[in-house]
């Protein structure tokens, strides 16, 4: 049987150079067709219902106490819309979700927290002016945004017993990304929310959020310092969204490229 390896000298060595390109490309191109995209990796949100004339633009999975996050932003005016679900450890406990334009610890921020005031009451939000670890009172307090359409309701679509905290805040127009931090509570006593929990959930419940959607940004803070931090994904609104791979997956890197010029060279050089 006849060889299929080419005679002619310069064909031959441009079939090995082919061969080369082949193998170095090609594992390459598979990482860059199987890796996750950063939207992908979130998930988790994508099941929550709401009511009619409630949708969202981006959600997240927050990374602690089962919390999820629905929030529309305009960058231009800085309204910031928010769905902020999760559940308390108990019947009757309070969920919140803040933001602190200070700091990254729960001191400084500026939260929204649904609560029944009494078993029997429907529930309500409350703003509270975070400036030190004491309890809340019965009655809100003015925080450093103007805070509109609050509202919260308990899921019946959803997991049992999840809370849904609504509410739209106005924010310096330009705003790209805010610290946040989430919480949930077991006990409301005399109408008004009663601490949290301290275990390493509780206490890593905060992070950075990209207010464009693009990710969910870790806090440096160390979990002692204040109520909480971690990273996730983010998607876009219900459906998700997906990500482009990174230039670093989607092509040759640059020393495998020089190496197959200077092996070219070569061999254009003894044919």
């Amino acid at each position: 049987m006849a060889s299929a390896t080419p005679r002619n000298p310069r064909a031959r060595a441009i079939a090995i150079l082919a061969v080369l390109v082949t193998a170095a490309v090609a594992p390459t191109a598979t990482r860059a067709a199987v890796a996750p995209s950063p939207a992908a990796a979130g998930g988790g949100c994508d099941g929550d219902k709401f009511p009619a004339g409630r949708s969202y633009a981006h959600c997240a999975a927050l990374p602690y106490l089962g919390a999820r996050l629905h929030w529309t932003h305009d960058a231009k005016t800085g309204s910031l819309s928010v769905a902020f679900v999760a559940k308390p450890p108990a019947g009757g406990g309070w969920v919140s979700w803040a933001i602190n334009p200070a700091g990254e610890g729960m001191k400084g921020a500026q939260a929204l927290v649904a609560f029944r005031p009494s078993p029997a009451a429907p529930y309500a939000v409350n703003t509270y002016n975070i400036t030190g670890y004491k309890p809340f009172g019965a009655s809100s307090t003015p925080i450093a945004f103007k805070a509109t359409g609050l509202a919260a309701d308990e899921s019946a679509a959803n997991a049992g017993g999840e809370v849904r905290l609504y509410g739209k805040l106005q924010l310096a127009p330009g705003t790209e990304v805010v610290n946040h931090i989430w919480q949930v509570g077991s006990t409301v006593t005399g109408g008004a929310p009663v601490k949290h929990a301290f275990d390493k959930d509780n206490l890593e419940a905060k992070g950075k959020l990209a207010l464009s959607g693009a990710a969910l940004a870790p806090a440096p803070e160390p979990a002692a310092a204040g109520a909480g931090g971690g990273s996730s994904a983010a998607k876009g609104g219900s459906g998700g969204s997906g990500g482009k791979p990174s230039a670093a997956t989607a092509t040759v890197s640059a020393p495998v490229l020089m190496m197959l010029l200077a092996l070219a060279a070569g061999f254009m050089a003894i044919v």
